[in-house]
């Protein structure tokens, strides 16, 4: 990469080095002059009595010293010159040699090579500091990439399902007149439905993500009724009773995400539950610095490995979802998402007795917090 015109730090450094050492010694020849040669006569001295002779040779004058002194001190500041330039220019190099590889890290990631870390070695220094701080951010940055890519993967294979779908019944209408238009009609009609639901759930995730949102003061047990009441019609036609009991949990957000958070852990607390006699418990409670919703549900037993990539978008559990609410597999994946948008955290543990309980904790307002 060509560099702007201009001195390099490098070589600023290099003249600031020999520019400090140059001053330094001419303080200390200043110093010699001001406190030890200007004591020393300009004139010989004549002792009375003496013959004159001996008392210059043992009290030189000032001229006699300068003659000697100057050139040596002009020797001197001219060795401090070359040994601060050729010092200063190893010793900046040495200095900067780990802002070079932090640089060439640097450019290698601007290519998109995200797996290149620098792993600078040596005692815990400001440039250490730095690096170990550039390599948690590639590391990052890279599992954030690769999520977005399996992300766009599966979004893509997801949305290209129902078209498929619209296209084969088209077909099929076009090639057999006699085929019963309305029942080709009801099917485009649920295709088109889940294909609107997976869109506006992606947006739904987009914005969330993004936490373009006016955040104000929300009830979270406010909401996890309001979602409970919503969903009370599903929960009686499968057979699920849902028990709801806890505190006033006030915090701040958005209030329509936080009831889409709490709507979608209820939903999937009744959908993904016992074929008959389920039970789903909502619970909000208030600790000292946060707020929490906790969903638990019966259901089938649960291996901790299924349960840590339930949050991953399209993610579904199949061997746990029935036709009729499959949903789009971004249920868990919104919630996250929301969770985190509010500076808030999601934890899903799989229960003994089958079913999961699912966590959710966000900050408390301030008012609350102090008690």
């Amino acid at each position: 990469m060509d560099r702007a015109p201009g001195l390099s730090v490098r070589l600023k450094l290099t003249l600031s080095y020999a520019g400090f050492l140059m001053l330094a010694g001419v303080l200390l020849l200043a110093a010699v002059w001001v406190f030890l040669l200007r004591y020393v006569p300009d004139r010989a001295l004549i002792v009375p009595g003496s013959t004159g002779t001996a008392t210059n040779a043992v009290f030189p004058v000032r001229s006699n010293l300068l003659h000697v002194f100057a050139p040596r001190a002009a020797a001197v500041l001219a060795f401090l010159v070359v040994f601060g330039l050729v010092g200063g220019w190893m010793l900046a190099g040495r200095m900067l040699g780990p802002l070079a590889r932090i640089t060439g890290a640097t450019r290698l990631a601007s290519t998109g090579s995200l797996s290149h870390r620098i792993r600078l070695p040596g005692r815990k220094d400001e440039f250490r500091e730095l690096a170990d701080a550039f390599d948690t951010m590639l590391a990052r940055l890279e599992a954030h990439v690769a999520e977005q890519r399996r992300f766009a993967a599966n979004a893509s294979h997801e949305l290209r399902t129902p078209l498929a779908i619209s296209k084969a019944l088209l077909d099929v209408a076009r090639t057999d007149p006699d085929h019963d238009v309305g029942e080709v009609i009801d099917r485009l009609h649920a295709v088109n439905t889940r294909a609107i639901g997976l869109t506006e759930a992606l947006l739904l995730l987009s914005r969330a993500d993004q936490r373009s949102f006016t955040r104000e003061h929300v009830d979270l047990s406010l909401m996890a009724e309001e979602a409970t009441e919503t969903l009370l019609p599903l929960a009686e036609k499968r057979d699920v009773t849902i028990e709801t009991r806890g505190d006033i949990t006030p915090t701040i957000g958005s209030q329509a995400l936080l009831l889409q958070l709490t709507t979608n852990l209820v939903h999937n607390a009744i959908v993904h539950n016992l074929p008959a006699q389920g039970t789903v418990w909502v619970d909000t409670s208030v600790r000292p610095k946060t707020v929490v919703l906790t969903v638990e549900n019966t259901g089938e037993k649960l291996t901790p490995e299924l349960v840590s990539t339930l949050t991953e978008p399209f993610q579904r559990g199949t061997e746990r979802v029935h036709t009729d609410h499959a949903g789009v597999g971004l249920g868990l994946a919104i919630v996250r998402t929301i969770a985190h948008a509010h500076d808030g955290t999601l934890t899903l543990t799989p229960r003994s007795a089958g079913g999961i309980r699912v966590t959710v904790e966000l900050p408390a307002t301030e008012a609350h917090s102090d008690r």
